[in-house]
């Protein structure tokens, strides 16, 4: 006969299971290049305003990460974006619309370009944190910081992930 030791193991598997299960994150992303402009995100789904499942425990407040990628490399072979480029864009097109704080992280990545071609590129990833209940209100600002860089720098799209998530500051 198992032992309540034995008989609990498999119970608290099951529940580790559930709450996984439960509590996995959704996310709503857009890549608003030229085949998928009908599809831009303007309003932030009511899925990403909602608190994670199996949260109801954790610390912190309802609040929505934001990450955009953008590309560096111009198409038609002009020059890169640089640091000192990039870090100007932010400053007058990101920071006036959340003061609060942002993170930007250097990185690498390829996306499928247009014609069919996997570009690779020096990239950059900027992220943004905001409470939940603002996620209607700053989806049509985030947008117009997507449509500004491809406008500024000849970009076929800049890519926006949306994640509900829990934040304590």
């Amino acid at each position: 006969m198992p032992t309540s030791k034995q008989r609990s193991l498999p119970a608290a598997a099951g529940a580790v299971a559930a709450v996984l299960t439960l509590a996995a994150p959704s996310a709503t992303a857009a890549l608003d290049g030229p085949e998928q402009k009908a599809s831009a995100v303007t309003a932030v789904p009511s899925a990403v305003t909602e608190v994670p499942a199996g949260a109801a425990g954790a610390a912190g407040s309802a609040y929505v990460e934001t990450r955009l990628f953008f590309g560096t490399e111009r198409p038609g072979g002009g020059p890169d974006v640089t640091d000192e480029q990039f870090m100007a864009f932010v400053d007058r097109s990101v920071t006036p619309g959340f003061p609060d704080g942002l993170t930007v992280q250097d990185g690498r990545g390829q996306w499928r370009d247009a014609n069919g071609t996997i570009e690779k590129e020096r990239s950059y990833e900027l992220t943004l944190l905001y409470p939940a209940s603002q996620a209607r209100s700053r989806g049509p600002l985030i947008e117009r910081i997507r449509e500004a860089y491809r406008a500024a720098y000849g970009q076929e799209s800049v890519a926006r992930l949306d994640e509900p998530t829990l934040a304590d500051f």
